[in-house]
């Protein structure tokens, strides 16, 4: 019986030892030579040079820095986990006016993400970068037109910090559509603090459908509308089960304002701006 222990305490110190050898093989951020990082061969060569223009017009004109990074995996982390990882490296935007922006794809995980500066938050808030998101980009995705919906999404990126409007979204329906958007940063907050406890605590299916069942109680209680209900609950079901709702990795890590990067190099670099989580993700 002791041996049997002793056996079953190696395998746990063995199994331990394992889970920190793959938390910690994380992707490396590469580093920040150019507007336009492609690291699949999605792009061609005129097209990063398209795009790298636009975006360099752009920065000479409002001093905005907006960049494009296009991976083939970010896992074992999320996306969300990655690009602030990312963000903090490069320091996309001026220091204290922390006006920069990243456009992020993981293709072979077939998900994506804008993530704001500080300074930006205002005019690319969650909502509008989900919007650019899910109408502009990943339609020309779903049909691999991955160049038109990066150089789309750039540019409607830089319209609204231009401070040109998106147009007018599609008619959900009056007071549903208003109350949906109204108390979607609530649901993802929420998701935030409670999603990554509830899928340790009664794993990834359990704990999506309890996240679930609390967004669709509280959602009922604050609109009282049936369709809003249910479709926060899906929202927090989805959240949850894939884990895309961990922007509390911010905290955890200490990122926000800070210097300049210690790691530079010849060509483009970031102007010391600071990110706090704000943006948007989307899947294709």
């Amino acid at each position: 019986m002791n041996v049997l222990r002793k056996w079953l305490a190696l395998l746990a110190v063995g199994m331990t030892l394992l889970g920190v050898s793959v938390a910690g093989a994380q992707v490396s951020v590469p580093p920040l030579t150019d507007r336009v990082t492609d690291l699949t061969g999605t792009l061609t060569p005129d097209q990063k040079v398209a795009l790298e223009s636009t975006l360099a017009q752009f920065e000479q004109r409002k001093g905005t820095q907006i960049a494009v990074l296009i991976v083939p995996t970010t896992e074992p982390e999320t996306i969300e986990q990655y690009s602030l990882r990312v963000v903090e490296q490069w320091k996309l935007g001026r220091r204290a006016v922390d006006d920069g922006a990243l456009l992020i794809v993981a293709k072979n995980d077939r998900t994506l993400r804008i993530e704001v500066g500080y300074g930006l938050e205002g005019a690319l808030n969650d909502a509008v970068c989900s919007r650019i998101i899910r109408e502009i980009i990943v339609p020309r995705f779903r049909e691999g037109d991955f160049y038109g919906g990066i150089a789309e999404g750039v540019n409607r990126m830089i319209g609204v910090a231009e401070g040109e409007p998106l147009p007018p979204p599609k008619d959900l329906g009056a007071r549903g559509s208003t109350d949906l958007w109204r108390l979607a940063p609530i649901v993802f907050m929420l998701v935030v603090v409670f999603g990554g406890v509830l899928r340790a605590l009664f794993g990834r299916l359990p704990g999506a459908a309890i996240a679930a069942g609390g967004a669709a109680i509280a959602a009922w209680l604050l609109t009282a509308g049936l369709l809003v209900t249910i479709a926060v609950s899906v929202i927090a079901f989805v959240l949850t089960l894939t884990g895309t709702g961990i922007g509390g990795y911010v905290g955890t890590h200490g990122f926000g304002r800070g210097g300049d990067s210690g790691d530079r190099h010849d060509g483009f670099r970031g102007g010391g701006g600071g990110f706090g989580g704000g943006g948007a993700s989307g899947r294709w």
